[in-house]
Formats: C-alpha cells, structure tokens, sequence
C-alpha cells in the first residue's frame, strides 16, 4: 500500500473522528489502517432510530482511485436483511461501491472517501426502505402500501432486538435463551462481497474487536426513555408472536423473518439499564480501590480536578461549584446556580460525574439529581452532553454547563433523550412556551422539595 494511500485514509479516519458527529464512527487497530470498523446510529424518525449498525470497511493499495470494500456486521448472524440494499450475508448495494449500477455521475470518484460512504448508507436507512428495492420506488397500490408498513415494522423490532438490546446484552454478559453464534457463521462459503470473496474479506473483520463499545453504551442511556417509548407504542398494535410479514423481493436466505415480542423486548431492555446503572455505581469503588493502590489514573483525575477548580474560580461569571463526593476524584458533584433572567434563574441545579477507572476510553457518565423538564435530561437524569476534548475533564464540565443552560438549541433530533420535551421545544410557538413553563415550573418545584427535605425532622 502506498504511504499516499495510508496518508489519505488516515487523515479522513482522524476528520470523522474530531467531527463530533453524533451518528456516524470510525476506528481500526494500530496495526493496520487499511481495515476501518464504522459504526452507523440509525437516523431519528425512521425505524432504525437509534440502533447501532456496524460495517467493515477494508481499503485496497489502490485506494482512493478504487473505492474500499464495505461488509455489513449487525445481521442477526447472517439471517436478517435491514434493507433492501443491505444483505444479510452483509453485501451493501451503493452505486459509489461498484456494488449497483447507479445513475451516470453516481459512481466512485477519488474525491470521495469514508464519510461521504457512511452518509450514503445512512441515507439508505429512511422512513420508507420498501422504495429502495428496485420495481417497488412508487409505493402506489393498497397492497403496496400494505407491505411497505409491514416491512417498516419489522425492520423497527428488529433494530431494537438485534442491533440495540442483544448487542448492550453481550457487552454486559446478559445471558440469552438463544445460543450465541459468530456472525459469520450463517456467511455461505465464498459469498462475493464487493467483487472480493469472503475468504479475501477476512470473513467481516475481527470480531473481537469492538472499538464503539462505550459509545454505544453511553447513547443506549441517552436515549433509553425513546426505546421505552417505541416498545409501548408498538405493543399495543402487535400481540407477541404474531409473525412478520415476508416481502415480495425476500428470499433465498436474504429475508428478515421472525415473530413480534415485544414484552420480551421491553422486560430485557429494563434489565440492561439495571445493570448499566450498577456499573456506573461500580466505577466509584473501583475508583477507592485505585486510589489505594496509588494508580496513575486516580493521580490524573486529582490533578485534573485541582486544575478545573483553579479554572472556574478565574471564571467569576459562571456560578458553579464542583467538589469531590467522598473525597473520591472518581466521582465529582457539580452544582450551578440559575443565571438570572433565565429559565434556571433562582434554581439550583446538581448533578454527579461519574468517571471510570478507564478514563478517556470510558467517557464520563452525567446524571442529573435535579429533577428538572429538559430536553438533554431523560427522565431519570441522564445528561446528553458532548465534550471537544474527550480526555480533559475541565472541557467535560464546561460541555456540562453549556448543555444545561442552553435555551435555544438548533434543531438536532440526534439529543432526543425527553421525547416530551424535546417536541415541545422544537414544536410551534405555543409549544415552545409550554416547554419554557413545565422547565421554570420543574425548577421552583425542585428548590420546593430541598426546601421540604432541609425543613423535615432527622
């Protein structure tokens, strides 16, 4: 492979990297650039919301003259395809791939490279994948219409199970009914992917390696309440077990078929919070045990907690105050004060950090203690929040701040973590003065109850 070649897919792994795109990622080992493992959140409003899809991307020496060979991974062991132009032995059809035969203009060009591939595909994941499969564009007749909803709803059960419940189960070792197959194994012998066979493609990368693990981790806490909320409104409309509905253009091996369970679906994603809650209470006594031992990552985190206090007490206009729970560098209590004139004038708004042991390959985990009606708090608390610099904690703090305080974000569906408040602030007018009340109202009701608590005999 030429050095221009490595220089080139490098420098664009390291511009989606720092991008701060909330949707799309990118990582591969030290020891080989040429093979990049993306990772695609599936776009708002669509029935991929929020699902975590992997792909394996392998770059040839001939690159970027030649575009790179692209593997689907999340499909449920080889048996399920997400969409009509991504197989489930994990072919992805895209004019720009040379794996379908596009319009004139639409084929590869050296201008472009791996994010310009990962929004291609991304933009395959819409509200309506039935128009994707060729002879099926205009979704005209009853039974058209018939089947074009019925696909979306699989595809919906399907993310949730497959790409967002089962993959948070085996990073937490939840044991499943279901014995766990390798991925490939439902792969036929030679499958042709992209013109190489799968024996070239590595059979779909190194499994073990899972570079977005965290990052999964943290958004499935963001955006648990819009899981629940899918769950409970798709269970009202199908009874468990009740079958899927297979497409005109499925089959042979190439299907997405299965059964409805959303009971089953709703009763293991409450297990996964549970237990990524635990987890997050175990990084504090991991974090004792560090300090014992005198870790260099308990040494960091003081010293990196001494500085922030320093920086925000240079920083008279920013009423906050941080200290250590417990002593605990691992564990930090922010606590800001509503700005006047605001709708958090007069409150005061606590939140705890929690900071792993593997600080910055873990990110920080936020949880708000003030109950407070905002569209980056869940309902139990979770921040969405996002940090320029993922390894300096002052930079986490102020990202905090910044999230908390904000009064008129741009639209972006990518922090839905309230549904119901997120719709009311990027609703009509009335809408938003609903939200801006039900926000100062949480406020006064909160300093109401640490009023009461203070006020109650011990």
């Amino acid at each position: 492979m030429s050095d221009q070649s490595i220089i080139r897919i490098t420098r664009e792994l390291h511009e989606i990297q720092k991008g701060g795109d909330l949707s799309i990622a990118a990582a591969f080992r030290d020891c080989n650039v040429r093979h990049v493992y993306a990772l695609i959140i599936g776009p708002p409003d669509t029935p991929y919301e929020f699902g975590f899809f992997e792909f394996y991307c392998k770059f040839g020496k001939d690159y970027p003259t030649k575009a790179p060979s692209v593997n689907a991974m999340t499909t449920n062991m080889g048996r399920t395809r997400f969409n009509p132009n991504i197989y489930a032995a994990g072919k992805v059809c895209l004019s720009i791939l040379g794996t379908w035969r596009g319009e004139r203009g639409e084929e590869w060009s050296s201008a472009q490279g791996l994010e310009s591939i990962l929004i291609s595909i991304q933009s395959l994941m819409s509200g309506n994948p039935y128009e994707n499969e060729p002879g099926f564009e205009d979704v005209k007749s009853d039974e058209d219409k018939k089947n074009a909803q019925s696909y979306v709803d699989k595809i919906r059960h399907e993310t949730l199970r497959t790409s967002i419940i089962e993959r948070l189960e085996d990073y937490l070792a939840i044991p499943r009914d279901a014995p766990k197959l390798l991925a490939t194994s439902m792969l036929p012998e030679h499958t042709h992917v992209n013109g190489s066979s799968s024996d070239d493609f590595e059979m779909g990368g190194d499994l073990t390696f899972e570079p977005f693990k965290d990052k999964c981790k943290l958004r499935f806490l963001w955006y648990y309440d819009s899981y629940h909320q899918t769950i409970d409104k798709e269970a009202v409309k199908f009874k468990d077990g009740v079958k899927f509905e297979r497409m005109p253009f499925e089959g042979q091996g190439n299907t997405m078929d299965g059964a409805y369970q959303y009971t089953s679906l709703k009763r293991r994603l409450t297990t996964i919070k549970e237990r990524m809650d635990q987890e997050t209470e175990r990084w504090a006594e991991e974090g004792k045990v560090a300090i014992t031992r005198e870790m260099s990552i308990a040494t960091n985190l003081k010293r990196q907690y001494e500085q922030t206090i320093e920086l925000y007490k240079q920083q008279d206009a920013i009423p906050v105050d941080i200290e250590l729970v417990d002593n605990n560098p691992f564990v930090w209590q922010v606590t800001l004060v509503g700005r006047y004139n605001t709708n958090l004038d007069g409150g005061i708004v606590k939140a705890r950090v929690n900071i792993s042991p593997r600080f910055p390959t873990e990110q920080p985990r936020v949880r708000v203690e003030t109950p407070l009606f905002h569209h980056r708090i869940s309902s139990n608390g979770q921040l969405c929040y996002f940090s320029s610099q993922s390894d300096n904690l002052s930079q986490h703090i102020q990202a905090i701040i910044s999230a908390i305080e904000d009064e008129d974000p741009a639209y972006d569906p990518r922090t839905l973590v309230n549904p119901e408040a997120s719709k009311l602030l990027w609703g009509n007018a009335d809408d938003k003065k609903v939200y801006n009340r039900r926000l100062r109202r949480s406020v006064a009701d909160s300093l109401d109850l640490r009023d009461s608590r203070q006020e109650s005999p011990a």
